[in-house]
């Protein structure tokens, strides 16, 4: 079996798994739902418009918090992770589908860092999803704050020139090592709020693999990520249901239009624009969380 087939297994796995957790949930759950202040349009449209440019590479978890926030259409904030997990993951295993065709990777450096950030992403769930609504004004602020720097490094073209002269397809001992101990924290980091994507190509680029063969690492690690992250939340339903399946819905039209139509968009100023929104949601959630702590003290 070569790696393409097997990554595609795991994560035909992982969307069996996504689909039967959530699908059940919503059956249970069908007389209450309606925990979302904002008509499903609303949210919709916010799935649409964030899995659509995360298909070009702005990325849709920085940008699907900050609209969620910005539009008030989640009651309480501490549902934010789990509507940002459970909402976006079956469009992001669709993208990842559809983009990864061919995998030019070691395998074994492929498939080891997909299960540390997997493990990651299991342990940091269940840690994010007991935070009060505070601490995860503050967490999720932080985590806006670090995505738009990380952002900014990558519109000013610092991350590419990270892998300028790379060559490497795979990584061998300490080098996979760090890169399996790295992806484990951002695979956590994740479930809070921060995209995978950024730090992940970064991570790569330090250690020396070539950036034509970055990309199936950076997209499998996120996308077998969310799955796992979302069982936590679904399972303590600590996630807004209505808005989650209108993010659902219409991110996979958001995927499927984007890969099917748009072969090349210039997307310089509407990610400026997005770093420059999500700064000011970020002020906005810590100063929200900040003053809630001094109120409990």
């Amino acid at each position: 079996m070569n790696t393409t087939f097997i990554t595609q297994l795991v994560l035909g796995m992982l969307l069996l798994f996504q689909v039967y957790n959530y699908g059940n949930d919503i059956i249970v759950n069908r007389k209450r739902l309606n925990d979302g202040k904002r008509s499903p349009a609303v949210t919709g449209l916010i799935g649409f418009t964030t899995n659509f440019f995360d298909t070009l590479g702005i990325g849709s978890y920085a940008p699907t918090t900050m609209l969620l926030k910005l539009t008030k259409s989640l009651k309480n904030d501490k549902l934010l992770p789990g509507t940002l997990n459970v909402g976006c993951a079956i469009p992001v295993m669709t993208e990842a589908f559809m983009y990864i065709k061919t995998v030019e990777v070691d395998g074994t450096t492929l498939l080891s860092m997909v299960f540390a950030a997997m493990l990651g992403s299991f342990i940091g769930a269940k840690v994010v999803a007991r935070l009060d609504e505070k601490k995860i004004q503050v967490v999720m602020g932080s985590a806006l704050a670090i995505t738009a720097i990380l952002m900014i490094l990558s519109a000013t073209g610092v991350t590419t020139k990270l892998g300028a002269h790379n060559v490497a397809t795979g990584f061998y001992g300490w080098k996979l090592g760090v890169a399996c101990g790295v992806n484990f924290i951002l695979g956590a980091l994740m479930t809070a709020g921060i995209g995978l994507y950024a730090p992940c190509l970064a991570l790569v680029y330090l250690l020396g693999l070539n950036p034509l063969v970055a990309f199936p690492i950076m997209m499998s690690s996120s996308a077998s990520v969310m799955p796992i992250a979302a069982w936590e939340f679904i399972k303590k339903g600590d996630y807004a249901r209505v808005p989650a399946i209108s993010i659902t819905i219409c991110g996979c039209v958001g995927v499927f239009i984007a890969i099917t139509f748009v072969k090349r968009l210039d997307l310089t100023i509407l990610m400026w624009l997005v770093i420059c929104v999500m700064i000011y949601t970020s002020i906005l959630m810590l100063v929200e969380g900040i003053r809630k702590f001094r109120i409990t003290e």
